[in-house]
């Protein structure tokens, strides 16, 4: 089961890059966007955090924050964040509690194998912790201006 439209985020509690420890509930008072990603330092997922890296003035000028969560390990989110000079928080979910929690951890398929993986999923959170928007098979390249968009849009 999701969590719904309208309906308040589900806590969490996680690891970034630097294994400092993050708390979603702590982030009251901000628009918060979790984006779920599959996999660090691929071709899509790349795309997608150099696109919230590039725009990452108009988000902190919004007041939002930015949390990519996938369940590679703290190490591979500080070699992918240093990599590409991500200035945002990459969330380790190594435990898939999070992924399964927002109901991102699904069957897919490549090359005609199915397994399980993390849908390219984003859940947009007012400042009352409340989700405002969902957003499913996201195009990675369109994404990051699509949210700054509607944030605006709400704000």
């Amino acid at each position: 089961m999701s969590p719904d439209l309208h309906s308040p985020a589900p806590d969490f509690t996680l690891p970034d890059q630097d294994g400092t420890m993050h708390t979603l509930g702590s982030y009251k008072g901000q628009w918060v966007l979790l984006y779920f990603y599959p996999k660090d330092d691929t071709p899509g997922c790349t795309k997608e955090a150099c696109g919230f890296r590039d725009l990452q003035k108009e988000f902190a000028a919004k007041n939002a924050r930015i949390f990519g969560i996938s369940t590679n390990s703290v190490k591979s989110h500080r070699k992918f964040a240093d990599t590409y000079a991500l200035p945002f928080t990459l969330l380790a979910d190594e435990q898939k509690e999070v992924v399964q929690a927002y109901n991102v951890w699904k069957p897919k398929k490549f090359m005609g194998r199915e397994y399980l993986g993390t849908l390219r999923t984003s859940f947009l959170i007012n400042p009352e912790g409340t989700i405002v928007k969902i957003y499913e098979n996201v195009s990675p390249e369109e994404h990051p201006r699509e949210v700054l968009q509607d944030i605006q849009a709400h704000s």
